[in-house]
């Protein structure tokens, strides 16, 4: 199995910037703009899943990464919720 060497290489780090780059999508096409807190809370946390992955990888120990991703991990559950808020809003 190959090392890894950049965290760009990553398969979760990739994910992680395809999640931003759709959260982004929905901050210019709703009206979320509208919800400055929201907006930014769901720019915040879709950011930090990839930003946590790729600080965890710089950490060069296996234990801080597991630990990285873990949080990278809330991250994203944190991200959902809120997509669900925007969904929500959507659809009353």
């Amino acid at each position: 199995m190959a090392t890894v060497k950049r965290f760009e290489d990553l398969e979760c780090w990739k994910n992680g910037r395809k999640i931003c780059k759709k959260v982004n999508h929905i901050i210019t096409h709703t009206p979320l703009p509208s919800d400055y807190k929201l907006k930014d809370q769901i720019n915040g946390s879709s950011g930090s899943v990839m930003d946590n992955i790729a600080e965890g990888f710089g950490r060069f120990g296996n234990k801080e990464f597991v630990n990285f991703l873990t949080i990278s991990v809330g991250s994203a559950n944190e991200c959902q919720s809120q997509l669900y808020r925007v969904l929500d809003r959507e659809s009353t």
